[in-house]
């Protein structure tokens, strides 16, 4: 399948730019085994990078605008690499444009380049295709003019784009995509970035994947509003046990006494957290 899509991606770069692709970039999707809505908590969580993907044709362009392709969208934007990036109503693009934000940010130049890219990760299915978006963007770019970014770096990059995007989300997406290793599963301290793999050998049972068809945005779900409700119900904590530094560190007894000053959403997300 992979074979078939990177195949795909270099002959419609190929038949765009007149030329052959520089980079090839594989940036996988992720599952999630255990810790939904924890990484943004300061928790712990056990996710894997999978073999679905987004893969990206890259080549510099001796200007400075970036010209790239959304395959399978049959859309294109040009981005000029030297200027100040700024939100755009075609929502896709915004998520690239975050990565180039989060470049200038940091100090780093770079100048024009050619990209296309196409997918086979289901879009809106919760496996993390914009986090594949971004730190494959940023991967390839990485490569394309070397920069010397550092992996966990990437992942850190890719996630301040999502926030400049406007969804405010952990960690966990892009460290898988960025740090997933062929059979391995990551358990990985959202507060210190601290990551151990393990084998993903389930023995005599399978982790089965399906797709409910059921689509979901970020941006239409309750994500952001989760996230304001879990920081609620910690201020709360804090205030009340000053010793508590995030929820790993609180136990449900302190929750307990707690539960009058909070509203029944507040102190659901934070009995979830703990």
């Amino acid at each position: 399948m992979n074979e078939i899509l990177i195949k795909h991606t270099k002959d419609f770069f190929r038949k765009t730019f007149n030329s052959e692709a520089d980079k090839v970039i594989l940036s996988p999707g992720r599952i999630n085994i255990i810790g939904e809505h924890i990484d943004y908590n300061d928790g712990y969580v056990l996710p894997a990078a999978i073999d679905k993907i987004i893969c990206f044709a890259f080549e510099k362009n001796n200007s400075n605008i970036a010209n790239i392709y959304a395959v399978d969208l049959n859309e294109s934007v040009e981005i000029d690499v030297t200027k100040e990036a700024v939100l755009s109503e075609v929502v896709w693009t915004n998520y690239l444009r975050g990565v180039l934000f989060q470049l200038r940010l940091k100090g780093f130049e770079i100048s024009g380049f050619n990209c296309s890219f196409s997918s086979n990760i289901p879009t809106g299915s919760g496996l993390s295709s914009s986090a594949a978006l971004e730190c494959g963007f940023l991967f390839g770019i990485n490569e394309m003019f070397n920069l010397g970014i550092k992996s966990i770096d990437i992942a850190l990059m890719g996630q301040s784009a999502e926030h400049w995007v406007g969804i405010n989300c952990g960690i966990m997406d892009q460290f898988s995509s960025v740090m997933g290793l062929e059979n391995k599963v990551i358990k990985i301290d959202c507060r210190t970035l601290d990551y151990t793999y393990h084998d993903a050998n389930f023995v005599d049972y399978s982790l089965i994947l399906f797709d409910s068809n059921v689509k979901h945005s970020l941006f239409t779900s309750e994500y952001n509003n989760r996230r304001i409700e879990c920081n609620e119900g910690l201020c709360i904590i804090k205030e009340n046990y000053p010793e508590i530094e995030s929820f790993r560190d609180c136990e449900v007894d302190h929750l307990m006494t707690l539960k009058a000053k909070m509203s029944d959403n507040v102190f659901k997300r934070s009995l979830y957290a703990v």
